[in-house]
């Protein structure tokens, strides 16, 4: 099972044509060529510069009618070759009496409509709100157009243009290049993506303009609510390409609550188009809460562990509690919980509970990472106490559930009653991965009095421990790498380990990030998981079964949470941003999934 289009992904690019300064003829078929490279290429929106028919530097020569003639021609020459690419162009043209910077949308033949420029200079007459009131739209999206300058002024035409339900904005731009505009124009770009929750296509003029008193560089950005999907470099070649994410525009725009669309007084043109990519350019990336660039990497660690820090001092002075009691199981969660835990405070209770499926190497980390950190480490082996608690409810002694959660609940009973004793609070270490797949013990693990590790799912867990572990010294760094290198298990049984059991936690992080970050459709989390990892598609269709289920099933246990700091934009407490009814169907998920809809009726 494989998909050939990407649904609802709109293949865009921008592009700048070498041009020749007033010369419509040369400048035509330099803008026809790059209308037959992004046909070529399934380009399906194509945005090009602020007057790139004439060229922007033309100053008074824009009064003339040769010019202006030319312009007009070469106009209806490239509205005719137009075939399955939108083109949007820049040109002078005269109406009622006036010259305007224009942009026109060309499409299969025709033009299907002219957007005047607002902000503009001495030359061009100034367009009226009323006259770029003007959005284009098929059944998939919503586009519209300003000019350059419209962008840079304090409110900018596209703020209205996306209120009234454009999820693309096009910019056809002549800006000229000083130091630090580059990066100045990337973040202006970037930032009014992320404003109006958009898709921002820039296209800016570059070779061939005149450079009497200014240099153009062809700096192109395709930006998607704050990021930047594609850039052409300034000085390069003026060509980038990208696909826009409609469906992940739709969810933000659907949940944030500010957004409010109204039409107001704006002038329609409907076209035909079904939107689909045949392939994606984009990156998708594999571990998706977790920044590519390495700096960046870092920079999120440390501002995790500082949220971390923060709301365990504010817990532990609002409840007076002269200890943090923390269950040290020598795994990746609970490292991560008594790391960042000391940070902030050495009173601490560090306890580990071996039982019936505890390791020599992790009871050895766990001993060794407190020694490390300086904290005592307190030994309680719970076996005698499970196994007495076995007999006294008549259990057999089989290796079920009741055999592991009775280990599970043990830990946390205990972890509870020394709390008690010592006036402190338990530290839940649990992650949000875990939560998503219900792979913890009600009212064991699944409890504590603060979730500290509650909204961090267990890829970024394991980066934030590299993080401590490659900016420590032995023996602290030894422990971690041993500890990062072992197994993720529960340990409740002998050689147990957890991804044989529910699914890698790369697979799963990426699955829980799309269907609530964005709301993906499972058939679309499964295309993009196909392109970002290297496994068999039968596994990853497999897997992320296995997550849908798991994660419909598995409600009850997130609706009754403790408290805990969330983290990032994915979060399950039933207090923030996730409130899902805890019988909920997923039969629907897994139809769609596996495209079976034989069970409606037509």
């Amino acid at each position: 099972m494989f998909f050939k289009k990407f649904v609802r992904h709109l293949k865009v690019a921008a592009a700048t044509p070498d041009i020749k300064v007033a010369d419509t003829t040369y400048n035509t078929q330099q803008i026809l060529s790059l209308m037959k490279k992004a046909e070529k290429e399934d380009v399906q929106l194509l945005v090009l510069p602020e007057l790139c028919i004439t060229g922007s530097t033309c100053g008074d020569l824009f009064l003339q009618d040769t010019l202006l003639d030319a312009s007009h021609n070469a106009l209806n020459f490239l509205a005719k070759e137009s075939q399955n690419t939108i083109t949007v162009v820049g040109l002078p043209m005269r109406k009622n009496g006036k010259l305007y910077n224009m942009a026109a949308v060309l499409y299969q033949g025709s033009v299907l409509g002219y957007v005047p420029k607002t902000h503009t200079d001495r030359v061009f007459s100034a367009a009226k709100p009323e006259e770029t009131n003007i959005l284009f739209r098929c059944k998939d999206f919503t586009f519209a157009v300003e000019l350059c300058d419209d962008l840079w002024v304090p409110n900018p035409p596209s703020i209205s243009h996306a209120l009234a339900g454009a999820t693309v904005i096009a910019n056809l731009s002549a800006n000229n290049e000083t130091v630090g505009k580059v990066a100045y124009r990337r973040s202006l770009v970037s930032g009014q993506s992320a404003r109006l929750v958009c898709g921002y296509i820039y296209s800016n003029a570059g070779y061939g303009e005149s450079t009497t008193d200014t240099v153009f560089s062809g700096h192109n950005l395709i930006c998607e609510n704050g990021i930047i999907l594609s850039e052409s470099p300034a000085y390069g070649s003026g060509w980038a390409v990208s696909e826009i994410d409609l469906p992940a525009l739709d969810y933000d725009r659907r949940q944030t609550a500010y957004f409010q669309t109204s039409n107001g007084d704006y002038q329609f043109i409907d076209f035909p188009m079904e939107v689909s990519s045949k392939t994606i350019t984009r990156t998708i990336e594999r571990f998706p809460f977790i920044p590519s660039d390495t700096n960046d990497k870092s920079a999120r660690c440390e501002e995790i562990l500082a949220i971390q820090a923060a709301g365990l001092k504010k817990r532990l002075e609002f409840t007076d509690s002269k200890k943090a009691v923390i269950g040290v199981s020598g795994g990746l969660d609970s490292t991560l919980a008594l790391l960042s835990t000391a940070r902030l405070t050495k009173d601490i209770e560090a306890i580990t509970m071996p039982c019936f499926g505890t390791t020599e190497r992790t009871k050895r980390n766990a001993h060794a990472l407190c020694e490390a950190l300086g904290i005592p480490c307190r030994e309680i082996d719970i076996k005698e106490s499970v196994t007495q608690h076995l007999k006294d409810i008549k259990h057999d002694s089989k290796t079920d559930i009741v055999y592991e959660n009775a280990q599970a609940r043990m830990r946390t009973y205990v972890l509870m009653d020394i709390a008690n004793k010592v006036n402190g609070l338990v530290i839940g270490t649990g992650s949000l991965s875990e939560l998503a797949l219900g792979w913890a013990t009600f009212n064991g693990d699944h409890m504590s009095m603060y979730a500290l590790n509650s909204g961090l799912p267990k890829t970024l867990i394991r980066q934030i421990v590299k993080h401590i572990a490659d900016n420590s010294t032995p023996p602290l760094s030894s422990v971690l790498y041993d500890i990062l290198d072992t197994p993720i298990s529960p340990e409740l049984l002998p050689d147990q380990r957890t991804e044989d059991m529910v699914g890698p936690y790369e697979l799963h992080d990426f699955f829980m990030y799309h269907i609530l970050r964005y709301g993906r459709k499972p058939s679309e989390i499964y295309q993009l998981a196909c392109l970002a990892f290297d496994r068999n598609a039968d596994e990853i269709l497999d897997w992320l079964k296995v997550f849908c289920r798991r994660f419909f099933s598995q409600q009850f246990k997130r609706n009754c949470l403790p408290d805990g700091p969330m983290i990032g934009s994915v979060n399950l407490s039933p207090r923030g941003k996730w409130q899902m009814p805890s019988d909920a169907m997923v039969d629907e998920w897994i139809r769609e999934l596996e495209g079976d809809y034989s069970n409606i009726s037509e």
